[in-house]
Formats: C-alpha cells, structure tokens, sequence
C-alpha cells in the first residue's frame, strides 16, 4: 500500500523534475494518480501539480520548462485527452484535444507551438468525423463477431482488432483541431503495418526532428508474417506538413526502436536488436548522423550491456545508460561516438531506472530503489558518482519495516557457469535459527530477480512467515552478458530446472540457517514452467506452486499468442518432433508427477492460456495427486485487481504453511 514514484521528467532548463504519483488503494474507485513537481536542486520538498479521479500520466515539459501536457481522462471525458498546465503562473490545467479516439503521451514540437501524440483510429478513416461514423456503424451492428486472416489475433489479454495507431499533430492555441500525419498513406495501408508491439496495444515511438519540420517513429509492416518470421521495426519519417512517410532503415538485419536526438542536434541515436533467428540478443545503443543516415554507429558495441533508458549530455559528448548487471541496475558512461563503458555510481544494491537529463546542467534524474526501498526520485553528479534524493515518499515507512537488503552470492554449477542468487530472510531474522526454504522462479526466461521490490512476487512480504526466499537467475537470465541469456537455445526446461536444483544445495550448504528437510519452489510465467518441470523430475520440494505455468509445449505453442520463438527455441516447428518438443515437455513425464501443486491462473492470460493450467489440472486429479486450482476471472497474465491480489498471497502462504511449517 506503499505509495508508487513512477515516470520522473527534468524540465529543459534543469530547474524542476515532474513525476507521477500513485496512491494506492484497495477500492480502484479511490486510487489515484498525480503529477507532482519537485526541484531539481533538491531546494524544496515536492508539491502536488494535479488533483482530480482521473489519473495523469504521460507527461512532457515544453520548450521553455513554464508548461507540462500530459494525458488524462476527467470528468466529461469518454477517452484520454491532452491537457496543459502552466507550471509558473498556476491555475487548473486546460484541455487542448478533443477526439474521438482518444490521445497519448504529447510531445511538444521545438518552437512550443504544437504537440504530437498518438492515437487509434480506425482503419481507412482521414479524420474526426470519418472515425466518428465508423464507431457509429460498428456500435449500430446486430452481429458480434472476430474477423481475422493473419496471425497475431491476440496480445497479451487483448483480442486484436483493425484499429490503427497513427499520430496526430494539434496547434496548442487551436484545442481540438487535430490533423493525423499518416492518414491515406501507402504505410497503413500495409498488410503488416503496426507500431513495436506493447502488451495489449503498440506504440510508434514518435520524436519531433529538430528543425519541427518532420517527425521519426518506429512501426513495422510484416506484423502478419509472425507466426513464421520475426517482425522487423523500421525508422520512418513523415513531414508534419503532409506527404507519404519515408522509410530511414530500409534493412531487414536489424530492427531499431527509441529514437532521440542529440542536444546539438546532429545524430539520431536509436537502440538496435539483430533478427537472427536467437532467442535472445543485446539491446545496443546506436546512432545515425542526422539528416543523412548513412551507416550505422554502435556506440555501446564494447559493452556486454543490454541498455534500458538513455540520456544524452547537454554538450552531446557523452551517453548514460542504465543496463542490467548482475541483480541490479546501474548508470553507465560511454563516450557519445562509442567506447568503453564505465559505471557511473558506484552502488552496490538496487536498480536505477528512468535516466533523464536536462538540455542545461550537467547532472542527471532518475529512480533509484531497491528491495528495502521503494524507489524515489534521485538526482545523480556524474562528476562525483554521488546520488541524493530529491523525494521522501517511502523512506520513513520503509525505515520501519523489520526487513534486511538481500543477499547475494554466487556458485560454478555442474555444467561450468557461475549461477548469481539472492536471498531475502524474514523478519526478526536470527542467525542460530532454521529455516524452511521457498526456491522463487523469475519468469522470462530473459529477465532477472532485481534488487527491487516488486508487486507480483514480494520476496519479503512471501519470507514473512519465517521462511529464507531464494531467487537464482538461471541460465537464460539476462544482467549477465549475452551468450549466458543465448546458451539455453534447445535446453529451455532441464538446464535451468538442475541450476535451481544446484543453487538450493549450496544455499543449504553454505547457510546453516536454511532448514534443508523443508523446501519449497514456485513461479509463475516461465517459473512457473519451470515450477512443472519440477514437478516431472524430481521430488525434492515438499509442494509446488505454479502460476500461469505452461504443461504442455505443443499446445501453448497452438493456443498462445506469440509462437515462433518458441519454435526457434525448440530447433524447429512442432510437426518435425525435434528432442525438445519430445524431451522436455513437461506432460510427457506425467508419470513422474507426484508433489502437491498450488496452480493460480488468469481467465484472461492470451500468453500462457488457461488451457495449460486446465490441462495441468487434469493430469494431476487424474492421477490423484493433492493439488488447489484457482482461476481469477478478471485476471490475465498478473493479478492485478488489490483485492485478487491479497487472495493470491493469502492461499501462497496458507500451502506454504501447510507443507513448510
């Protein structure tokens, strides 16, 4: 219930820092979600910017730092709308669009005069009135039906419909008349035609070029090739006076999304993935000389990093990242035309998030949080490699939690890698103590457990009932260089399955605290995957818990959304029986099944259907092995409703209790 800093926003000229404030609550109906200002120099405690039921978000500083816009859906509203506020003279914030089909994340254009955002539309429709008259004819309908002829149908918990996401530019002194840049072009009117895929939506990523003449975005156009190929993103301008959009990366090589440009206004710099058919592949920071293009500059080339947020130096010499590292997150320094990366604030724990830096001053904002501390606002001297905060939202609070920073150590599994673990303990913590042990399973797989709280698997809230959480990235993590998160291609379940195993062993060996006649495991996702391979080969865990877990390889391939990187996962479609389809699925082992399983799923998860956990189920009454299933109906890949949420920790913890005290 812990209050939620998100999406800080440094003003051009360095002064303020705009970010979203979230205060929970178990009645959506009185949730909320607030702009809020706080200086950049740390001079003054923050201030609250907005006040209304409808929550802002996506907020963006014009040219001369006095006024934000940002999206948001209030009173009279029927979708989100953009709206301004002007932060020195005061007053409530004024409404500048009015459309149909709702609008996103402004960006102002700059000279101040004008915002670009997004919006979907539908398809064919030139403006307001033509998107009007569709919603008309399709509300007017008699029949209900899903229409499709090319793969994907479904995202995340959202049947795909013929919307478009196309982007809107609006005069700020003429509210409501907007004039869609992409409308009638040859680009939608691609087959494949979308922007990077979201969970449940897609985004064009869009950024005013320099001279506000023309606009770049990312979209893709073989979006209905994905089920046998992957989708390529592609650079594209379009002039903000009209004209067809032009293509910047014609290549198939690699896709390109995140584009920004430098503060001196002569490179793009972009973020860059390969399509070479891995499974996994580093984010690398690139950057094009601008407006000529030509070749391609990896600047982060020398860094085994997967770069997360970027901001560019007011002189434009140099680049900070944030990337993954080893459980945690860190700022990293690289020289704007490429070069060695070196680290920027020597912490040991926690992640720094949501890098941002002015176009005047010599510092950088973001958040920094961890484990123990919610994050908070922080501004960071690169000169120094000191951090402070800038806001205290949590501080006290989490001051008074009875709680410890996590523990890390590593170990050289069998198969030669060095395995990275964490350990959260529970409160009132002693040494001379025994504990049960919760073996926790990251999803992903190409993720990692952070040194950060997180809401769908609390590492202290599930060790407050006197358990040791252990949370091991396994091969296939990312934080630990590329060929580490590449290496499990055609060993998807059993590699990561004997590192989990590998890593209780030498928790109990290395901690005498760790009771290890009682062990537990449970994921959820690709956890929870690995939670039922568990389950088919060994029976070491007093029980199992596995939320949203696939159970049968061939089926999730049929009935998920996304399919063909579990293809190149596997070696090969599912018809040519390769030995991962036959040797680590975890059905086929059915035989071997034997420990008691919690299974949670969401009605509404397209990822890992609810067929898997049915399927799963079934074997397990079958057989007649103990087992509790629980389907959330309004839930799809995480409970996210308070209340679904409080149900899911309080059935963990009562079969934890049951099989670990």
């Amino acid at each position: 219930m812990m209050k939620r800093v998100t999406s800080p926003v440094v003003s051009p000229d360095g002064r303020w820092v705009a970010f979203t404030l979230i205060e929970p609550n178990y009645d959506p109906a009185n949730q909320s979600s607030d702009l809020w200002l706080v200086p950049a120099d740390g001079s003054a405690a923050a201030r609250r910017l907005t006040s209304s039921k409808g929550g802002e978000g996506g907020a963006a500083w014009s040219p001369d730092s006095r006024r934000i816009a940002f999206s948001a859906k209030r009173e009279g509203d029927e979708v989100n709308q953009i709206y301004v506020i002007d932060v020195v003279t005061g007053g409530e914030a004024q409404r500048v669009t009015a459309i149909s089909t709702g609008a996103g994340g402004p960006q102002w254009s700059p000279d101040g005069k004008s915002l670009l955002f997004p919006s979907r539309v539908y398809p064919g429709t030139r403006n307001e009135e033509e998107n009007k008259k569709a919603a008309a004819e399709r509300k007017g309908r008699k029949y209900r039906a899903r229409v499709y002829d090319a793969f994907p149908i479904r995202n995340w918990d959202t049947w795909m419909d013929d919307l478009q996401t196309h982007l809107m530019v609006q005069a700020v002194n003429e509210p409501g008349k907007h004039r869609d840049l992409l409308a009638g072009s040859a680009l939608v009117n691609e087959k494949g035609f979308a922007g990077a895929t979201t969970p449940g939506s897609d985004e064009l990523q869009a950024v005013w070029a320099p001279d506000g003449q023309s606009v770049v975005f990312t979209a893709m156009t073989n979006r209905h090739e994905a089920a046998r190929a992957e989708t390529v993103l592609r650079l594209y301008t379009v002039p903000v006076g009209g004209g067809e959009p032009k293509v910047l990366t014609p290549g198939a090589e690699n896709s390109y999304s995140h584009a920004q440009f430098s503060p001196d206004r002569k490179w793009l710099y972009v973020q860059q993935e390969p399509n070479n058919r891995k499974i996994y592949n580093l984010t690398r920071l690139t950057r094009f000389a601008w407006p000529a293009m030509g070749a391609p500059q990896v600047v982060s080339g020398r860094a085994d990093l997967s770069v997360n947020s970027v901001a560019l130096s007011a002189d434009s010499r140099t680049v900070y990242m944030t990337a993954e590292d080893k459980g945690n997150e860190r700022v990293f320094s690289i020289p704007a035309a490429g070069g060695e990366p070196k680290v920027v604030v020597q912490e040991k724990n926690g992640t720094f998030t949501a890098l941002q830096a002015p176009e005047q001053g010599a510092f950088l904002i973001g958040l920094w949080g961890s484990a123990v501390q919610p994050a908070e606002v922080v501004r960071i001297d690169p000169a120094t490699g000191a951090h402070r905060f800038l806001t205290s939202v949590n501080r006290e609070k989490a001051a008074e939690i009875d709680w410890q920073p996590l523990r890390h150590f590593t170990f050289s599994a069998k198969n030669g890698r060095t395995i990275h673990n964490m350990m959260a303990l529970p409160p009132g913590f002693d040494e001379s103590r025994k504990y049960p042990l919760l073996v926790l399973i990251h999803g992903g797989p190409h993720t990692m457990w952070r040194d950060e709280i997180t809401l769908r698997w609390n590492y202290h809230l599930l060790a407050a009932n006197g358990y040791v959480v252990l949370l091991t990235n396994y091969t296939g993590s990312t934080g630990f260089g590329e060929k580490f998160a590449q290496v499990m291609l055609g060993d998807p379940l059993r590699g990561p399955g004997e590192e989990l195993n590998e890593a209780a062993d030498e928790a109990i060996k290395r901690y005498a605290f760790i009771d290890g006649s009682r062990q537990c495991a449970g994921g959820a996702s690709y956890g929870g995957h690995l939670a039922n391979w568990l389950q088919a080969t060994t029976t070491r865990y007093r029980c199992l818990i596995s939320h949203a877990g696939l159970i049968n390889m061939e089926s999730q391939w049929g009935t998920s959304d996304s399919i063909y990187h579990r293809e190149i996962m596997a070696g090969g479609p599912v018809w040519e029986q390769g030995k991962v389809w036959k040797e680590q699925n975890p059905i086929r082992f059915a035989a071997n099944f034997k420990t008691p399983i919690l299974l949670t799923v969401g009605e509404n998860d397209f990822r890992v259907p609810l067929n898997q956990t049915l399927e799963n189920w079934s074997v397990l009454q079958r057989l007649g092995i103990t087992s509790r299933l629980i389907v959330f109906p309004d839930a799809n890949h995480w409970i996210l409703k308070p209340e679904d949420s409080r149900f899911f920790y309080d059935e963990v913890s009562k079969w934890l209790n049951t099989y670990l005290k």
